[in-house]
């Protein structure tokens, strides 16, 4: 049976899984960024634009195979409109490959930047990616408290009144998706006053232990876990992170119980499930875009700028996915091999992120910095050790997958890591893959990756080395473990257990 058919029928099998679990129930997803953007075009008229955050990618196929109807913030001046307008902020997707209804809700903009742009990225972002440095940050002044009651509280609770608006006059209970750290305290809004609502909260980031979380105040740790223990399902993406999430549970809720054998939470009454369900990629898509015209003339672009080995890496701009050290790690190479010069090219595809926000922006000056001297230390006319491309162009970097020998992913901590999934399915070479122990898709891939510390670069350099060097044998026996599991685990599977999860309820 070819690939093609595995797939569709998988497809087919998760449609009538959801078939089942809706035939009596309605679906609302729930998410900070919405799948569809309507943006003004040359003319003045809307446009709608299909939305590129993960969250959407992750639920594509969602919207494909069911209709629901799916609640956003309005990120543009096309969306507020639509929320403004006495379709109560709803309209029918007009893009041909969904099913839904799309709902906006249009927050204040003082609002929505105190929630957004003071707690959560600066704040709650940082926090569960480890980010802080202790000693001087975070500082939890005034700003923070009145971000957390005048940004992030009231944005949740327009989020849960839209959620109540749309299941006012159903005839059946809904079954509510929300998404991520943006979210924290909508089920709990929303439990108050639909108490039979199936509610599963699914968090796209680590969740930290309890001794992290004892940065920030007491009564925000307590208020986010007693709502996301308001839900039927918390769902994270590694084992880890659900047996840190039910010991901060047990450390900050007041009268619970926590069984680390069937992972769940007892408290307030009711009994919160916390689940595993790591997310992961459409394999048929991911592959005809590889193979798409588009792809096969950056495909032979970039193979120009390429020598006898490549290593490419594919990442935001940002401090946690700890690109200064995997660049370091190769100077470290070219220092210690001198023979790979001019024979090894890294290609960097850096998408700018969070732009507008001081750590960020400080971090993209260094990675700057690091390349020109890199490049300046080792390069001449004929050969650039790395070549970078600092936009967002996703065609591209998913036709440089084909061309790696070598794919670093190296994050200090992340949710998942879904390009390293991306480049195991595209690539043809028998690539190697060097990934950190502290990625979110390490406990998934392990048997079929080179692993490394994060703050390792000599064991990183030793690596990449290793990578360059082994036998043809050895890199397509890893490439083949790593195809094979993201195949088998894909965005299908990932689907499945959720809705299988729903069905354990007694739906």
């Amino acid at each position: 049976m070819s690939d093609t058919s595995i797939i569709s029928d998988k497809t087919t099998d998760l449609k009538k899984l959801c078939d089942t679990v809706l035939s009596e129930h309605r679906l609302i997803i729930v998410s900070n960024r919405g799948p569809v953007q309507f943006r003004p075009n040359k003319n003045g008229d809307m446009e709608a634009k299909h939305s590129s955050s993960g969250v959407v990618t992750a639920l594509d196929l969602l919207t494909q195979i069911s209709k629901p109807t799916w609640i956003s913030s309005a990120m543009g001046e096309g969306d507020r409109n639509i929320a403004r307008s006495d379709t109560a902020g709803t309209v029918e997707s007009p893009l041909q490959q969904h099913n839904m209804r799309l709902r906006y809700i249009a927050h204040p903009r003082s609002m929505y930047h105190k929630y957004f742009n003071i707690l959560c990225n600066p704040t709650i972002w940082f926090l569960q990616h480890y980010m802080w440095n202790g000693p001087y940050s975070p500082n939890v002044d005034q700003t923070v408290y009145d971000a957390w009651h005048n940004g992030y509280v009231p944005v949740n609770q327009a989020f849960a009144q839209a959620v109540l608006q749309e299941a006012e006059g159903s005839s059946v209970e809904p079954v509510i998706m929300i998404h991520d750290y943006h979210l924290y305290l909508t089920a709990g809004y929303v439990r108050k006053s639909l108490p039979n609502a199936v509610i599963q909260h699914f968090n796209h980031i680590p969740w930290p232990t309890p001794r992290y979380w004892q940065l920030i105040p007491y009564y925000i740790r307590k208020d986010i876990c007693s709502s996301l223990c308001s839900a039927d399902v918390v769902a994270f993406q590694t084992p880890s992170d659900v047996h840190n999430f039910l010991n901060t549970c047990e450390e900050v809720l007041p009268d619970n119980k926590v069984d680390y054998v069937a992972n769940a939470v007892y408290w307030n009454g009711r009994v919160t499930k916390v689940r595993a369900y790591p997310v992961s990629i459409n394999v048929s898509e991911i592959r005809d875009m590889a193979r798409s015209n588009r792809s096969l003339e950056y495909y032979g672009n970039l193979k120009s700028l390429c020598k006898d080995k490549t290593i490419v890496r594919i990442d935001r701009a940002e401090p946690s996915k700890n690109i200064i050290r995997g660049f370091r790690a190769y100077r470290a190479l070219l220092s210690k091999h001198p023979e790979l010069c001019g024979k090894v090219t890294f290609l960097a595809f850096l998408v700018p992120s969070r732009t507008h926000i001081r750590q960020y922006q400080r971090y993209m000056t260094e990675l700057q910095q690091e390349v020109d001297d890199i490049n300046s230390a080792f390069g001449d006319d004929q050969w650039q050790p790395i070549v970078p491309f600092f936009e967002n162009n996703y065609i591209q970097a998913i036709s440089a997958m084909k061309l790696y020998d070598v794919l670093l992913a190296n994050p200090v901590i992340d949710g998942m890591n879904l390009v390293v999934k991306e480049g195991a399915v595209v690539n043809a070479k028998g690539g190697v893959v060097i990934l950190s122990e502290s990625s979110g898709a390490y406990p998934e891939l392990r048997e079929g990756v080179l692993p490394v510390s994060p703050s390792d670069t000599e064991g990183t350099q030793d690596a990449i080395y290793r990578a360059l060097t082994m036998s043809m044998e050895q890199r397509r026996s890893l490439a083949n473990i790593l195809r094979q599991t993201v195949e088998n685990q894909d965005i299908n599977h990932w689907l499945y257990q959720q809705f299988h999860g729903l069905t354990d309820l007694s739906l």
